[in-house]
């Protein structure tokens, strides 16, 4: 009979940033000017590396990958926020919830490893610089950026499987603002214990491995960025890598605090501000801190605005 209950609910309730209503004009407006910097300047830099044959490099084969990642991320979960603002119901059918989480955990798990695979770009660069062209080739940062992919791809198909064993029968109301897999847990009649050990051994496992990663090659850097005498050369390799690892701390910061503390059986207001993070300020960030601090990037949008005006 619980069985049947459970197929019953089709529905959920997506009630987080929407408990107040005074604020869902205001918030509409504000998530919507942050989607449309997102998608523009995200998509921006892909062209502008696609198109400029300077930019043709695995430092910018990389970072394109991840400008893709993060258009992807905001894509799937501020555009059914927006819809959210504006309805009275802020309903999401089971299928559409599922479809949506398992988009949002592949995004995010291929930013985890694209990462670590830029980290391990950058410390070739800086410490082997004379063997960078035959250690870091164009083919071998395809192959990173397609095991990327795969890596994310079965880490979603992973999760993705082990939510197909839960119903819900108890409660449809998410307190979040898109299907987290936590939430998700939390609302499910079935007991999601073997759920959580999954993410807890998985999801560990990829965040410690990829912040172990990128740790360990910047440590690598910086002793061989004190060595160097050369003022401008140190100038710029900080310049470089100062940039990736404030996105890093910024990505990594809110996903370690959500997914490895104890778990509370509500969602707290905290935890959506930290999910906010990785889901719609990241996104926002990484093309303005990577292209407003790169001189080349700055260098190929004057030459393509040369050609062009």
């Amino acid at each position: 009979m619980q069985r049947e209950n459970a197929t019953l609910l089709s529905e959920l309730v997506l009630i987080g940033l929407t408990h107040r209503p005074q604020w869902k004009i205001p918030l509409f407006l504000l998530f919507l000017g942050v989607y449309f910097i997102t998608v523009v300047g995200n998509l921006g830099l892909i062209t502008l590396i696609w198109k400029d044959s300077h930019l043709h490099i695995p430092m910018y084969f990389f970072l394109g990958s991840l400008a893709s990642v993060d258009a992807s991320i905001s894509s799937v979960v501020i555009p059914k926020m927006l819809g959210n603002f504006l309805m009275k119901t802020n309903t999401i059918s089971l299928s559409q919830c599922m479809t949506q989480f398992f988009l949002l955990n592949l995004s995010a798990t291929t930013e985890c490893f694209l990462l670590a695979a830029m980290a391990y770009d950058r410390y070739a660069a800086i410490c082997n610089p004379l063997h960078y062209p035959a250690i870091m080739t164009n083919k071998l940062c395809i192959r990173l950026i397609a095991l990327s992919f795969i890596g994310g791809l079965l880490h979603a198909i992973l999760h993705e499987g082990f939510l197909l064993r839960l119903t819900f029968c108890n409660s449809n109301t998410i307190h979040h603002f898109y299907c987290d897999i936590i939430s998700l847990f939390k609302i499910s009649c079935t007991d999601p214990s073997i759920n959580y050990i999954i993410v807890f051994i998985f999801s560990g496992s990829i965040q410690v491995f990829t912040i172990l990663t990128v740790l360990v090659s910047y440590t690598f850097v910086l002793f061989a960025i004190l060595k160097k005498k050369s003022a401008k050369v140190i100038r710029k390799a900080f310049s470089t890598c100062g940039a990736h690892l404030f996105s890093v701390s910024l990505y990594y910061g809110p996903l370690l605090f959500m997914y490895v503390h104890p778990a509370s059986q509500q969602v707290k207001d905290e935890e959506m501000i930290d999910s906010l993070f990785y889901t719609v300020i990241i996104p926002v960030l990484n093309p303005i801190i990577y292209s407003l601090r790169n001189k080349q990037v700055i260098d190929s949008v004057k030459r393509i605005l040369k050609r062009n005006v």
